[in-house]
């Protein structure tokens, strides 16, 4: 390997300024082994690039070539591939992955170690060398790095003997000194042996010099070791004198240790005394209740503000004192627990004051709004009065009491009911129950007075009220259908008598309840509900900020949920004296409502059904002012009592409303008309033009006009069937004038009213209309000139047969002579008489309600003009250069018409 690599020197690397520092025999892995040498070299000439180099032999094997070079700056990391196992594989990273194979695992390493050396001598960058062992990776001689100079760490230098392990190479300065000498000796050259002998000979006289001149130097060594043994005795010297200095230092240690034991023990009693200090002002701090705040929690007094003041403030600082977090072994102090004893007795002490304090306040509040009420509801129970005339003389409102200044007296409070609910729950749910059975009898008294007015305003008198079912401050209503049935006027004229109409379903008929009982109705109902609304959302903000109960969010309860609060208490999932978590606080609040206001869903539903007896066009007015009021209580709270009660509510208002509509259809389907009078407008047909108008009124920019297009959709479809329902049975009047005056009533109605969902009804009304009007006309027409009509259809029956038209006259029935016949029997004077009859006919079937005569007489007159037009057709095709005509023109039908139209 040494001869290759003078060779490599030599050949390739020399005439190149470099020189080979390394070189390991390798093949490429996993191929067909070709092997090469790769080359760790540094240039001679500054500045030093270090490179690898490949070399291989020639095609021919006789020399070498340089193939790749690779500048070590561009080497990124080197793989030897295992740091414990001798494996001769390893990768050079450059650009991309080289791997390679050595001959050896030894040549391997020294190939790695000096490419370690030159990065850590010539590169900045530092090249990752991963599983390689760490005994090759040293660190270069500090005295080879010193005796180079900082501005030469480049440049070639004779340290790089260190890096050569075998070649060196002649510096400038040795080979000068060579040449000096070769040239002193002139046969230095020509005979080499007797050069290396001069040198020899010079070598022997300098070595002898060296070894006089060492001899020489023998007396000052002796004097040297005379000093030395001086040294030696003044140093044992030294030693006695520090050994006696430190036995004199032991004792001094021996005192000083004490001494620092003992300030130990004075410092250790005096952090205990500060740290001692420190728990008594933490104690003193925390758990001392001014004279004062237990004077207010003792005897406070809790009527007036100042005096409330004065009691929350001290309720928090004992509340803040008991709640202190006491240190480790803090409770295990004598004094501590007669303080804590201490604090609980002025805790118990206050919250019975508290409790017995508020219990008053409500029943003062409690008598005092019975006062207020019994004041207001005495005009309403003085026997042998009427009441509505009592209401209007003493100018009773419908108006709830309101309770603003009892939530203003009990809202200053508020702290101290939240300080109770966290110290004693007992109390504080004890407090809850009895402010709830107060209010809730209180509440349904003024509640069910409030409704008694509104009834009575309803209906009027008390002899009406009691037609109704109305008694008592209870409201019920138990009147029956016959007692209603009293009420129902029956409708005069001869339409109303023929059959009951829309509104006459056990309530009074739509002629003598006038529009303003209606609206007054309106007005009422919308007056409690704007009554009451304020009223609970007043009431449930009130119970949130007084006892401290979040406003909840959680689904709508029932009245099954509150039904058994008269008897238990409101948390019965919780220990007395255990604050409830937020979700039961949120349930407590729904609950505590529903107690306090349980007779208001009832009192509603009365009312309800009292106003659907009234008229059940009311179902109408309360759907439209219940659903605004359910809209608006759902955009506050979707969850809100108020909510919750008026959905319900509403239920039964829909559930009314689409009785109603059931109502009139039924009364549709049992409708009977007289056998003797003619049909005209049937009753169902007008009750829907009123209803549909009272609707549209009713309805305008409502929130629920889908469920009145349902509605729609429903009773149009019953008037329809049931218009040609009777139509088939009458037998007075003809179907299709039954048909077609009240299908034209219909259009009109849908027209006039504009409703959008009907539009597809509207045009089918207007095309049965406009059917049934052109067949009337047609039926009637047949009967005036009936044996001219005979006769024609027989013609064009033989045309049909195949007869051609200039032949049918050679038909011994409908030959010339017979025609002139049947035209002699319809002179202009017959004709005229025979339209008159039927105008008379018309106008015994047409109704006056519609005024549909002179359309119909029109019609009748284009369609007799058309058969006239088509009967002088038949005869000119049928009997050509005949000459017969008919007895009277175009122009005479014109005049027959206009004249039977005047005189009638």
């Amino acid at each position: 390997m040494t001869a290759i690599k003078h060779a490599l020197q030599r050949d390739i690397f020399t005439p190149n300024d470099e020189r080979l520092l390394s070189i390991v025999n390798v093949c490429k892995a996993g191929k067909k082994k070709k092997n090469c040498f790769l080359c760790a070299t540094v240039t001679t000439e500054r500045p030093v690039q270090v490179k690898v180099v490949k070399v291989k032999k020639s095609d021919k094997g006789d020399f070498y070539k340089r193939q790749i070079a690779w500048a070590l700056r561009d080497l990124a990391v080197v793989d030897a591939k295992d740091a414990i196992k001798e494996n001769p594989e390893f990768d050079l990273h450059f650009e991309k992955i080289y791997k390679w194979v050595a001959s050896s695992t030894a040549e391997k390493n020294a190939f790695i170690s000096c490419i370690w050396k030159l990065n850590q001598r010539y590169l900045r960058k530092k090249i990752d060398f991963v599983n390689v062992s760490s005994q090759l990776l040293e660190e270069l001689p500090k005295v080879a790095e010193e005796s180079v100079p900082s501005g030469e760490n480049q440049s070639v230098t004779g340290g790089d003997e260190e890096v050569v392990d075998e070649y060196q190479e002649l510096n400038a300065r040795e080979e000068q000194d060579i040449e000096i000498m070769m040239e002193d000796c002139e046969y230095a050259i020509s005979n080499a042996e007797a050069f290396a002998e001069k040198l020899s000979r010079e070598l022997q006289v300098l070595d002898g010099a060296n070894i006089q001149s060492i001899m020489a130097s023998e007396k000052q060594v002796n004097i040297l070791m005379k000093l030395l043994d001086e040294a030696l005795k003044e140093v044992d010297q030294i030693e006695l004198k520090l050994s006696s200095y430190e036995e004199m230092l032991q004792s001094v240690k021996e005192q000083m240790d004490q001494i620092s034991e003992s300030n130990h023990l004075i410092h250790l009693s005096n952090t205990n005394n500060v740290k001692l200090l420190s728990e008594i002002e933490f104690l003193v701090n925390h758990m001392d209740l001014a004279k004062g705040h237990i004077r207010a929690l003792q005897e406070g007094d809790l009527a007036s503000s100042r005096g409330i003041e004065a009691c929350t403030n001290a309720a928090d600082a004992l509340l803040q004192c008991m709640n202190v977090a006491l240190r480790p072994g803090h409770d295990m102090l004598l004094a501590v627990k007669q303080q804590q004893q201490r604090f609980s007795d002025l805790r118990e002490l206050f919250a019975r004051r508290l409790a017995s304090h508020l219990n008053n306040v409500f029943v003062q509040q409690f008598t005092q709004a019975l006062l207020q009420l019994y004041n207001r509801s005495y005009f309403l129970s003085v026997p042998g009065h009427d009441q509505s005339s009592t209401l209007a003389q003493h100018s009773v409102e419908l108006t709830l009491p309101n309770h603003h200044p009892f939530h203003r007296d009990l809202l200053r409070y508020a702290k101290l009911m939240e300080w109770l609910k966290s110290t004693d729950y007992g109390k504080y749910e004890g407090l809850t129950k009895n402010y709830m059975d107060y209010l809730s009898r209180l509440y349904e008294r003024e509640i069910k007075d409030f409704f008694e007015v509104a009834k009575i305003k309803m209906t009027g008198t008390t002899k009406e009220s009691k037609k109704f079912g109305l008694h008592g401050s209870s409201g019920k209503l138990t009147g029956s259908t016959s007692s209603l049935n009293k009420l129902s006027v029956q409708s005069s004229g001869n339409r109303r008598s023929q059959s009951s109409s829309l509104l006459d379903m056990g309530n009074m008929s739509a002629s003598d309840l006038d529009v303003a009982d209606r609206t007054k109705f309106d007005k009422i109902f919308e007056q409690v509900l704007s009554e009451l609304e304020p009223l609970c959302l007043a009431e449930q903000d009130f119970i949130s900020k007084f006892f401290k109960l979040q406003q909840h969010q959680s689904m709508p309860g029932t009245m099954a949920e509150a039904e058994d609060l008269d008897g238990g208490t409101l948390s019965r999932q919780h220990n007395c004296g255990t604050p409830l978590p937020v979700s039961s606080e949120k349930d407590m609040i729904r609950q505590m409502m529903i107690k306090i206001f349980r007779c208001i869903e009832p009192e509603l539903n009365n009312l309800i059904a009292l106003g659907d007896k009234i008229d059940s066009f009311n179902s109408l007015y309360m759907l439209v002012k219940m659903s605004h009021h359910v809209w608006t209580a759902q955009n506050v709270d979707p969850a809100s009592f108020l909510s919750t009660t008026l959905g319900n509510v509403l239920v039964t208002v829909k559930r009314n409303f689409d009785k109603c509509i059931s109502n009139q259809i039924r009364q549709m389907e049992e409708v009977k008309i007289s056998k003797k009078s003619k049909v005209g407008i049937l009753p169902f047909v007008a009750e829907f033009e009123e209803f549909a108008g009272l609707a549209e009124s009713i309805f305008k920019n409502a929130e629920r006009r889908g469920d009145l297009d349902k509605a729609y959709t429903k009773l149009i479809r019953g008037v329809f069937v049931n218009v040609e329902k009777v139509a088939n049975e009458s037998q007075k009047t003809p179907r299709d004038v039954v048909m077609m005056e009240n299908f034209h009533h219909i259009f009109a109605t849908l027209s006039r009213l504009k409703i959008s969902c009907l539009e597809a009804e509207k045009k089918e009304a207007k095309q049965k209309y406009t059917d049934n009007l052109q067949a009337y006309v047609i039926y009637s027409l047949g009967q005036p000139l009936e044996k001219l009509n005979h006769f024609f259809e027989g013609v064009e029956a033989r045309v049909a047969q195949g007869i051609r038209e200039e032949e049918v006259s050679y038909q011994l029935a409908f030959n010339k002579q017979e025609l002139r016949k049947v035209i002699k029997e319809y002179p202009g004077k017959e004709v005229k008489k025979g339209l008159d009859n039927l105008y008379k006919k018309v106008d015994k079937h047409l109704c006056e309600e519609e005024n549909l005569l002179q359309v119909v007489w029109h019609s009748m007159q284009d369609e007799f003009i058309r058969q006239y037009k088509h009967f002088e057709g038949l005869i000119a095709r049928c009997y050509p250069g005949s000459g017969i005509t008919m007895e009277f023109t175009i122009q005479d039908i014109l005049d027959y018409f206009s004249s039977i139209a005047q005189s009638h």
